[in-house]
């Protein structure tokens, strides 16, 4: 697992257009690491208005916080500035609304090197747009070996072995109007507390090698529907060797679904045993409809159950 590091410049360079920024003052600050203070202060949402007592890493000024800082005693004014600029946990801090900046924040942002950027958009704005952003950027995230597809609308990871089929499996997927996202490495975002987001790096994006075939421009072959930029993961397929003892060990019931842990969240899991004469394609588009009903409180194999009890007390009395 890991967590991208982004600076003040970054962020800058990302959002000068959407949010109108313009540097203010303390760019000598500008390779200031966000995440780095938000792991110190993991209580702390990274983006949030004016807090003296528990300032954010990102401090959002406007109207309101302009008119506080104005209405206090020069000493005080000066005090409270620098309170904000000289705690650990302040990366940056933003001028919304288009407002003057105060020439005494400008000249403390300068001293203590703190990034001071001026926008035009408002404050809630800002504040939605940098909190939405920032928890993409930031969030904890792998890489995995395996094919990423949307499947019947449900984003499935397929898992296995190298040479295993997955290739293959996504290319018969692909010829049945389902979209590939990635190929061989699939980078795995926790964007939220309980979801997890797929997609392709951006070297790998549109191709797809197959055994024997070689690298495949999918985007050409099958057109721009084919192909999808990202996606919420919601099952994992696992194919595995059949086993050589043959199918007595396999769970044929399978109650419950499995699970597959990515990032701390566990994510339901179909096993699939790679055998001449089954056809994988068929099996996962019924493995994520299976999973669609389960989702939606119906489960066959419960229904199996209460169906053959009942039949039993029936016979019994």
């Amino acid at each position: 697992m890991s967590i991208p590091q982004l600076t003040a410049d970054d962020l800058f360079a990302y959002q000068q257009e959407a949010l109108k920024l313009e540097w203010v003052a303390g760019k000598e600050g500008k390779d200031r690491l966000l995440e780095n203070v938000n792991a110190v202060y993991p209580g702390i949402a990274l983006v949030g208005y004016l807090n003296i007592i528990h300032p954010n890493p990102i401090q959002i000024i406007g109207p309101h916080e302009i008119k506080y800082l104005e209405q206090l005693p020069k000493e005080q004014y000066i005090k409270t500035i620098e309170g904000i600029l000289q705690n650990p946990a302040t990366a940056m801090v933003l001028i919304s609304d288009g407002l003057r900046v105060p020439e005494a924040l400008v000249q403390l942002s300068e001293k203590h090197q703190v990034p001071l950027l001026g926008s035009h958009s408002t404050g809630p704005q800002v504040v939605d747009y940098l909190q939405h952003y920032l928890a993409q950027m930031l969030a904890p995230r792998v890489t995995l070996h395996g094919v990423y597809m949307e499947v019947l609308g449900i984003g499935v990871f397929v898992s296995g072995k190298s040479g295993i089929g997955k290739s293959e499996l996504a290319l018969e997927l692909l010829s049945r109007n389902h979209r590939l996202i990635a190929d061989d490495a699939v980078e795995f975002m926790r964007v939220a507390p309980d979801v997890l987001v797929g997609q392709c790096p951006e070297m790998l994006s549109n191709y797809l090698e197959v055994r024997g075939l070689g690298v495949l421009n999918v985007r050409s072959m099958f057109g721009e529907t084919a192909i999808r930029n990202r996606k919420k993961l919601h099952l994992v397929v696992n194919l595995k060797a059949f086993p050589e003892k043959g199918a007595s060990n396999i769970d044929r019931f399978q109650a419950e679904l499995a699970t597959h842990r990515i990032l701390e969240l566990d994510v339901p899991e179909v096993v699939l045993y790679v055998a001449s004469g089954r056809n994988l394609a068929v099996l996962v588009e019924v493995a994520t409809r299976s999973y669609i009903l389960r989702m939606s409180g119906n489960n066959p194999a419960d229904d199996f159950i209460k169906q053959q009890q009942e039949a039993i007390l029936n016979n019994n009395q």
